[in-house]
């Protein structure tokens, strides 16, 4: 029934997910008069704002993971089951996985959030995506895999799709992947790939609104795009992808950049759990709060982190997917749990915003603080620097990644470009099977020549 958890008289705290949230509110019940339960697909905490740079080379993968349990080792109420979660059902307090029920006196949902695609279903199936350091890996092989593709064919059209790169979505990750990408075209893929002409790689950054960083100051996006230009991305504002079939992301009906390579980093959803309140569930899978993060009309189910939608007057979309909010949420359930246990009240949360950045190349950061305050440049770059590196769990990760930057700033050298396991895409071909110069070259129209910059 408990998937062998000991008995215990004291309550059972379940927490679903061990991103930011779920590992920030397990270590502030360590000592608390309850039992803690994590349960996760993984048995690492994955550090997701530096995925992208497994993606591109520049980090190893196991720098930004770190076991669950060596992260919790000498926690004496903490237990820790590796299993998916099938479905929640609040009448009998049972959280179902792939491994067994787990009974629980208080659930909380930190299963933080999925890739949104909008319901376009040929994106779904062949866009690459940064979600997961499986993600990663895949996506670093794919690009690596699709250069030494473009070695061997003598068809230019198909050696063009098999080097340009677009990245739609141009909120932090999508800045960041395609600044890193600009400089591995720079600094590295010359070293690897001389006998290729890199001169005609291209590097899109498609985004549907108006500026790049949406959530951030008009300051931050007109710096990203300036860093951006110059870097050579080709950047795309008010467009979206439509259709992404047959080496082609199409941004009209007849308008295609041609490109095997297809990161899509436009949208999340959150991860809610089946089982819960249709009336809970958000449009797009977050979970409704209220100023407790108790989810509405369950007394003893909580959400924090990205599945959890608390409105505020401040923020009457929700507070914003970040992970300072996933940790002050944490942080504050715990005492809130601990007070429940001993029947005393609640308090409500407030968050307190910290500021957020985003990094666009080596000593090309953007950085906004509360009360206005904005930075760029090298100053934002070692910000940046250093809030990541400080925030990366264990101190083995802290200094792998040290020695892996600065290696990268120094040498303007990524020694990552490894394809450890060759990553194969379910359906970039045509009905037949097979790839022809025609889907590359005909039916639509392309200016191969760079489009028109629009800066943020």
């Amino acid at each position: 029934m408990d998937t062998n958890l000991p008995f215990s008289d004291k309550p059972r705290v379940v927490i679903v997910g061990c991103g930011f949230g779920g590992l920030q509110l397990a270590k502030d019940l360590a000592g608390a008069p309850v039992q803690v339960v994590v349960v996760d697909r993984n048995n690492y905490h994955n550090f997701q704002p530096l995925l992208y740079q497994v993606a591109t080379g520049a980090l190893e993968a196991d720098s930004i993971a770190y076991p669950v349990r060596k992260i919790f080792a000498g926690q004496r109420n903490f237990f820790f089951r590796l299993a998916d979660v099938t479905g929640v059902e609040s009448t009998t307090n049972t959280l179902h996985t792939s491994v067994g029920e787990i009974r629980y006196d208080y659930l909380v949902l930190a299963t933080g959030s999925l890739t949104n695609f909008f319901g376009i279903e040929s994106i779904e199936r062949n866009a690459m995506q940064i979600k997961s350091i499986p993600n990663a890996l895949n996506l670093r092989s794919f690009i690596f895999q699709n250069f030494e593709k473009a070695l061997l064919t003598a068809d230019l059209a198909e050696r063009q799709a098999l080097m340009n790169i677009v990245v739609v979505g141009g909120g932090p990750t999508g800045v960041e992947i395609s600044g890193s990408l600009a400089e591995m075209r720079k600094h590295v893929l010359p070293k690897d790939y001389p006998e290729l002409d890199l001169g005609t790689m291209q590097i899109f950054l498609v985004e549907a609104g108006p500026a790049l960083l949406g959530p951030m100051s008009p300051a931050s996006q007109a710096d990203a795009g300036r860093y951006l230009n110059e870097l050579g991305v080709l950047v795309r504002l008010n467009t979206s992808v439509k259709r992404f079939e047959n080496c082609k992301a199409y941004y009209s009906d007849t308008e295609f950049i041609p490109t095997e390579n297809l990161i899509w980093a436009a949208g999340v959803n959150g991860a809610a759990l089946p089982g819960l309140p249709d009336a809970v569930v958000t449009r797009n899978k977050r979970v409704t709060v209220n100023q407790w993060n108790q989810v509405e009309g369950l007394a003893n189910v909580f959400a924090i982190g990205d599945v959890a939608n608390l409105v505020t007057a401040d923020m009457p979309k929700g507070l914003p997917m970040l992970a300072p909010v996933a940790q002050q949420q944490a942080s504050l359930l715990a005492k809130n749990l601990v007070r429940l246990t001993k029947g005393e009240a609640p308090q409500p949360f407030e968050y307190t915003n910290k500021g957020v950045m985003a990094i666009v190349s080596r000593n090309k950061a953007v950085v906004d603080l509360p009360k206005n305050v904005h930075f760029n440049g090298f100053f934002g770059w070692l910000t940046w620097l250093f809030v990541h590196l400080m925030t990366l769990v264990g101190f083995r990760n802290k200094v792998v990644a040290f020695v892996d930057w600065a290696f990268s700033y120094f040498s303007s050298d990524q020694a990552l470009r490894l394809i450890i396991r060759p990553f194969k895409r379910r359906d970039m071909r045509d009905d037949q099977g097979k790839r022809t110069a025609e889907h590359l070259t005909a039916t639509a129209e392309y200016n191969p020549g760079p489009p028109a910059i629009q800066e943020a």
